[in-house]
């Protein structure tokens, strides 16, 4: 049972400690793009909408940068100790934040997203190679499920709490105490970790980034089934990064509603993933089973159109939640999102399972840095891809879901066929 493995030493506190890293991460970048969207246009150094891409660019900068350098020193040093010195970077980097928030310097706030950014990217090697160490295989399957889950929760209640606090009377006082609150407890998680020595005979560390990152990938295409992982994963980040971004317009301009209306639609989302996730982990029967993913990408191309299809033509507008819920024209629509969702968690579970379980013990730090490198390029296309589609072409947001849909049916032929052989 996946519940089992939140009883355990070996797995609670490192899941608590990535939990609290990915709430706080969402609670510090929505807070301040909230900030940024209602603040006077002379505090800004330069214009609200520059502002919000340029934060974008920043936070996933980073991951092009050092995850290569991530990785080596991941399979290099023992991971438990690692995570904490990671961890405590956060807790500096949010006391400096403190002075931002407060004295509403979004310059320094802009610096420190590109620091939390840096943060993540040297995280994210050693989170997911720390648990093979610490799980048995057949549990590998399970305790992924519940990272992923506890990601996807993890951002959607980030992004909700960032909205109360942009709304409250002491706002930037209040979100100064909480990212500071938040990272302290996650750096306290880190210090139950039990330690996970280094599987790698070499202890120098180089700072060599452009040779780091070309080994990097090298080691990534030594093994065909990997690589095949982390381009299937990176897919997955793709869609996901393509649909979250059209959420706000989405809504605005097709279902009509308000901002209420957008965190419904996350919700159902983020919960959909957590809820596949969970139910890839009780199908797989603790093992890699491939044609979760098969399924799970036919599920879905299928839900994406629907999602599109259903999109009522006519509606009226939605003054309330409640409103926007109570609107029977767009119960299909909540249910093509939340099938979305599920069949997402359904699809990257056993991806990330395989990369662990296939990757050589002493490189697969280096592996998952790869893995997050391809991460971050599909993400940068998919920003690409929608200006391209809704901007150049001018599709409708439904008619580009219906598209995406088709891409991915593609994709997953190609899985298939790369699966079979």
């Amino acid at each position: 049972m996946s519940s089992d493995l939140l009883t355990k030493r070996r797995f609670l506190p490192y899941f608590i400690t990535q939990f609290l890293g990915a709430f706080n991460d969402n609670i510090f970048k929505n807070t301040l793009l909230l900030f940024v969207a209602f603040a006077a246009s002379n505090t800004l150094p330069v214009s609200s909408n520059t502002f919000i891409n340029l934060a974008a660019g920043l936070f996933i900068l980073p991951f092009f940068l050092f995850s290569a350098a991530a990785g080596v020193l991941a399979d290099r040093y023992e991971k438990s100790k690692l995570i904490r010195i990671i961890k405590l970077a956060e807790v500096i980097i949010m006391l400096l934040a403190v002075i931002g928030f407060l004295y509403q310097s979004y310059l320094t706030l802009l610096i420190l997203l590109f620091l939390m950014g840096t943060q993540s990217a040297f995280f994210g090697p050693v989170k997911y190679a720390l648990l093979p160490q610490h799980l048995k295989e057949k549990e590998l399957v399970s305790g992924n499920a519940l990272v992923e889950t506890g990601t996807f929760l993890a951002i959607l209640l980030g992004t909700i709490v960032a909205g109360f606090i942009a709304e409250s009377e002491h706002a930037t006082t209040l979100a100064a105490t909480m990212v500071v609150l938040f990272s302290v407890l996650g750096f306290m998680a880190s210090r139950f970790i039990p330690n996970a020595p280094t599987e790698s005979s070499q202890h120098d560390f180089c700072w060599q980034p452009i040779k780091q990152t070309k080994q990097t990938f090298i080691i990534a295409k030594q093994d065909s089934h990997i690589y095949l992982s982390i381009i299937a994963i990176s897919w997955f980040w793709f869609l996901g990064a393509c649909y979250l971004t059209q959420f706000p317009n989405f809504t605005k301009v097709h279902l009509l509603g308000n901002q209420t209306g957008v965190s419904l639609l996350l919700t159902l989302f983020s919960v959909g993933i957590a809820v596949g996730s969970l139910l890839c982990a009780k199908l797989s029967n603790q093992q890699v089973r491939l044609s979760l993913v098969i399924w799970g990408g036919i599920l879905i191309s299928i839900f994406s159109f629907l999602l599109g299809a259903t999109t009522p033509a006519f509606i009226a507008p939605s003054n309330s939640l409640w409103e926007f819920i109570s609107n029977p024209s767009l119960w299909l629509v909540f249910a093509s999102l939340f099938g979305l969702g599920v069949s997402g968690g359904l699809f990257i579970v056993p991806l990330y399972t395989q990369m662990q379980v296939l990757a050589q013990p002493h490189q697969r730090a280096q592996v998952i840095a790869a893995n997050n490198i391809y991460n971050a390029i599909f993400m940068v296309g998919s920003a690409v891809i929608s200006i391209i589609c809704l901007s150049l072409l001018h599709l409708s947001i439904p008619n580009f879901f219906e598209l995406l849909a088709l891409f991915n049916a593609l994709v997953i032929l190609l899985i298939y066929r790369k699966i079979k052989h």
